[in-house]
Order: C-alpha cells, then sequence, then structure tokens
C-alpha cells in the first residue's frame, strides 16, 4: 500500500510534539535510490524541473511527508576545485583583497524567477509540501568565495572587508528564502550551513555570533513571521553554540549527527522538548551495520521518543550513493511498516 503523505506529522514534530504516526526526515538521497523509489511514477515533461518531478515521486513512494528542493535555483560563483568525493575547503576562492571583492560578479536576486515552485504544485501529491533549502549557508558560501586559510587570516587582517563579504552573501541568502516564503506549496525552511569540525566550530564562537549568526536570525524571523518553521542542517560539533541554536536563533529543529560526536540518542535526552531532533542514524553506522542491527537501532529510537515526541527518522547527515541500498530501506521501512 502506498504511504500517504501528511506534513502535519512533521509540523508537530518541530513543535516537539508527537506526530500522529512515526515520522520519516532525511536531507538528500542519491540519484540511484532516488530513481529506484520513483520507479514508474514520475510523469516528465521534458523540461528543467523533471529532477525535482523524480524526487516528488521519490521521497512520496519512500514515505516522506515533504520534498527538499530549491539548492539548484542559483549557486554563489567559485574558482574550480579539485574534487571527487570531497573537496578542498581552501580552492577556488575568487575574493581575497579588496580590488577581488569589487570585481566579483555577485548573484542578482531579483533577476531569478521561483515560479517553478507553482509550475511543481500539480506534481505534488496531496498532504505534501516543499521543504526549501539553500545553496549551502551563509559560512559555508563565505568559504567557498574567500577559502577556509584566507578566511582565518582575513578575519585578523581586513575585518571590514570580512564583514561586507558575509553581508553580501546573507543578503541573498535572505532573499532566497524570502521568495521562497511566497508560495502556499512551500512548508517549511532548511537551513543548510556547516559549522563544525569534529572538535569545535568552525571559527570561534564569537566570531560565529559576530558574522554568521545575525543573517541566520533574519532568515528564520522572515521564516516564522510567514508562519513556517525553520530547520538547520549543521555537521559538526556545535556544543558551545547550541544554546544560540535554541534561545537566540531560535531553529525549530536541526539535523546532522555522528556517533564519534555524540550519538543521536544522547543528543535527543539533551535538548528534548526544546529543539525537534532530525534523523540522527550515523552514516557510518548505516553504511557498516547489517539491515538487522540497522532495524534494531531505529526500532530503539521510536520507541524512546514515541511518548515525547520532537523526533522523526533518518539517517545523520544524507544517503549518497555508497550507502547500500538495502540497509536504507531498512531504516525507512522501520517507519513504512507503521503508516
Amino acid at each position: 500500500m502506498k504511504p500517504k503523505p501528511d506534513f502535519n506529522n512533521l509540523l508537530k514534530v518541530l513543535k516537539k510534539e508527537k506526530p500522529d504516526r512515526p515520522t520519516l526526515f532525511e536531507y538528500i538521497i542519491n540519484d540511484r535510490i532516488a530513481e529506484k523509489l520513483a520507479g514508474d511514477d514520475p510523469k516528465y515533461r521534458g523540461d528543467t524541473l523533471d529532477y525535482e518531478r523524480r524526487l516528488i515521486c521519490a521521497y512520496a513512494n519512500a514515505g516522506y511527508d515533504y520534498v527538499l528542493t530549491g539548492n539548484r535555483i542559483f549557486a554563489f560563483p567559485s574558482g574550480k576545485k579539485h574534487q571527487d568525493k570531497s573537496a578542498s575547503l581552501n580552492e577556488g576562492a575568487l575574493i581575497t583583497d579588496w580590488a577581488s571583492f569589487e570585481a566579483y560578479k555577485w548573484p542578482v536576486m531579483e533577476n531569478i524567477n521561483y515560479d517553478h515552485y507553482k509550475t511543481l504544485e500539480p506534481d505534488v501529491p496531496e498532504g505534501m509540501k516543499l521543504v526549501i533549502n539553500g545553496p549551502c549557508g551563509v559560512l559555508e558560501n563565505v568559504i567557498r568565495i574567500v577559502g577556509f586559510d584566507n578566511l582565518c587570516f582575513m578575519i585578523f587582517d581586513e575585518p571590514e572587508l570580512v564583514e561586507l563579504i558575509f553581508n553580501n552573501v546573507g543578503e541573498r541568502l535572505l532573499k532566497h528564502y524570502q521568495y521562497s516564503l511566497e508560495y502556499d506549496i512551500v512548508g517549511a525552511l532548511m537551513v543548510n550551513d556547516d559549522w563544525g569540525f569534529n572538535t569545535q566550530t568552525m571559527l570561534s564562537t564569537d566570531d560565529m555570533r559576530k558574522y554568521v549568526f545575525p543573517w541566520h536570525k533574519k532568515i528564520i524571523e522572515a521564516t516564522h513571521a510567514a508562519g513556517r518553521p525553520a530547520m538547520l542542517h549543521s555537521c559538526g560539533k556545535l556544543d558551545d553554540v547550541y544554546e544560540d541554536i535554541i534561545t537566540d536563533l531560535k531553529f525549530d529543529g536541526k539535523h546532522s549527527y555522528e556517533d564519534n560526536i555524540e550519538p543521536v540518542e544522547e543528543v535527543y535526552e539533551k535538548y528534548v522538548g526544546r529543539l525537534a531532533i532530525l534523523g540522527g542514524m550515523d552514516l557510518d553506522f548505516i553504511c557498516r551495520s547489517t539491515p538487522e542491527q540497522i532495524t534494531k537501532r531505529c526500532e530503539a529510537m521510536l520507541e524512546r521518543t514515541a511518548d515525547r515526541g520532537g523526533y522523526a527518522l533518518g539517517t545523520g547527515n544524507s544517503v549518497p550513493d555508497y550507502v547500500p541500498d538495502e540497509n536504507y530501506l531498512a531504516m525507512i521501512d522501520v517507519v513504512r511498516k507503521r503508516i
């Protein structure tokens, strides 16, 4: 029996409430598994939105109550990187001084058409909504444009230039989300911005609060003013800024967890009732475990959260193409068999 989406389940999770049934959450699923999940459903029309139509079918067939989209709308220009499965944080810098800042070609947001959300609306099953993410976030885009090492030096050498770069990135991301919020089919926003390493935030907490967080706060305020929730996808050890995330920025939920930083079970116990916890099944665990082990841990997590709510099941990060299909399916089947 094909699952029937109901976005209200995800809304209840984000309100730190008990959803009407166990709920799935995922950030990105790879093309192979998306094709498998979509099956023969996509009604392709031969235009640039067929990729999104396949994702809509894949997410709906898998049992999700939403589909994540929006990151392909625009991008900040950056230089070439040597990239295979990962990329250097220091390559591709286009802004290194005042002259290169003046020469940089910033996206003109007013020239970008967001009406494809309306075009996709007939393809979205009843009860389902779009969750809009960005072309990475404030910090990630600044690092792509400047380079991580360059940024660290620039903070000390040219703080006024650093502030201008962050402001130019932040202003455009804020507009991206504001334009997206104008469409009724959009149910929530995902602000995707990696803030940390395995041991700490990428910048000092003072610099995070000075350069990065103010723009996130504006994005969340705009989201809440439009009556929608905002989620954060951010990797790394963020212990020093969790209170910022909850009490200052006021994110409704957070995604991305790793066992070697802190297992999602422990994070849930710390923040239950204050922050919705999304996903968290460690990606290494999902890759290396047997389907039986995955089923056992996922069932235990659903039991742990059943009476308290504020949780949706999924991976700790995403579903890249090296995740065995049977392992991913074992995880989502724990929810699918309860729908």
